[in-house]
């Protein structure tokens, strides 16, 4: 982390007792040398957050007593040489953020002592090889962003030490394996841009560990798992831009240190479960673009911690509880386009001076309470038969 330029001298390689060699975070450029794969006794080799290029050099395979292998952040083109998967030592091996092409070798998967595989940001393309299911070790698996098609290898529910797997922002299709919930260690799921398909698999409730859960922006159909509900240390449940159906299970409303709950953009129906409620750490809940119908519950009014609260586009009826002015940390409400009726409760008026409230495309009636006024342009009305003026017609 210093403000060296230059390209990396060869004779560096004539270190021969060198262990570490570590000059990440400088403005070097030029190529790696392949005289670094000279250095027998290395252990760590740290080269990221610079300006190198060309190819990866075959001769680091070489380097059998490696450990840490970290060139991310760099302007590496060419593929991944498949030597690398005699390294047999290696513990971390980043290659993110790179221009890297072709496809990730199966050879990684000989390395059994890996534990942290970093591969995102690149323009990596073919399928995700089964033979990484053999990392035994492997505490995260992180290639996001980058080409990969094909379907997710079953073969990666046996990473039975794995906590983390980043597999986002790919062109992958085909169903999530029902074998990812065998990886009752992991505590980050994310899946989130891909073209994967199929119902989402109950088995996913047995990742007891689970903190985030994150499958949005994919084509996956039929109803969301009520098994999802016995994931006790989800904080974020990201489903949205879907076409998930059916109705929303009560069971989420076992989520108690849920804080955030994304659904919208889905087809699912029914009505909103009262058992949301009960998420008292819930920071921000969108049902959005749905076709959810009945009333609004009365018990959304106790999720007191809540900022951002999104139910519209969907066909919702009756009044809007008078509860909801409870939520005094709201920020944004998001009720417009739906079927609502009534008065609007002077209990809204209790919300914060700051809050941003669309309610328009309604059957509002009566008159706008004095505690919305306060509001100003940042109330949203239109839609209704109000009597009286003081808050924006839309």
């Amino acid at each position: 982390e210093n403000l060296l330029s230059g390209e990396i001298p060869p004779e560096l390689g004539e270190l021969a007792k060198l262990a570490y060699l570590e000059l990440n975070e400088n403005g070097l450029t030029g190529e790696i040398p392949p005289e670094l794969g000279d250095l027998a006794d290395l252990e760590a080799l740290n080269l990221n957050g610079n300006w190198l290029s060309g190819e990866i050099p075959l001769e680091l395979t070489k380097l059998s007593n490696l450990k840490l292998l970290n060139l991310w952040g760099n302007q590496l083109i060419g593929e991944i040489p498949l030597e690398l998967g005699k390294l047999s030592n290696l513990t971390s091996l980043d290659l993110s953020e790179n221009k890297l092409t072709g496809r990730i070798p199966p050879e990684l998967g000989l390395l059994s002592n890996l534990e942290y595989l970093y591969l995102y940001e690149s323009e990596l393309s073919g399928e995700i090889p089964p033979e990484l299911g053999n990392l035994s070790s492997l505490v995260t698996l992180a290639l996001w962003d980058n080409d990969l098609t094909g379907e997710l290898p079953p073969e990666l529910g046996k990473l039975s030490h794995l906590e983390a797997m980043y597999l986002s922002e790919n062109q992958l299709s085909g169903p999530i394996p029902s074998e990812l919930g065998s990886l009752t260690n992991l505590k980050d799921l994310y899946l989130w841009g891909n073209k994967l398909s199929g119902e989402i698999p109950s088995e996913l409730g047995g990742l007891s560990n689970l903190d985030e859960l994150i499958i949005s922006e994919n084509g996956l159909t039929g109803e969301i798992p009520p098994e999802l509900g016995n994931l006790s240390n989800l904080l974020d449940l990201y489903l949205f831009g879907n076409r998930l159906s059916g109705e929303i299970p009560p069971e989420l409303g076992n989520l108690t240190g849920l804080e955030e709950l994304y659904l919208w953009q889905n087809m699912l129906t029914g009505e909103i479960p009262a058992e949301l409620g009960t998420l008292g750490n819930l920071v921000e809940l969108d049902l959005s673009d749905n076709d959810l119908s009945g009333e609004i519950p009365s018990e959304l009014g106790n999720m007191s911690a809540l900022t951002y609260l999104s139910l519209s586009q969907n066909q919702l009826t009756g009044e809007v509880p008078p509860e909801l002015g409870n939520l005094t940390r709201l920020e944004e409400l998001y009720l417009h386009e739906n079927k609502l009726s009534g008065e609007l409760p002077e209990e809204l008026g209790k919300l914060s001076a700051y809050a941003y409230v669309d309610l328009s495309d309604n059957r509002f009636t009566g008159c706008i309470p004095d505690g919305l006024r306060h509001l100003g342009d940042a109330a949203v009305l239109g839609g209704g038969s109000f009597c009286g003026d003081g808050a924006s017609d839309g």
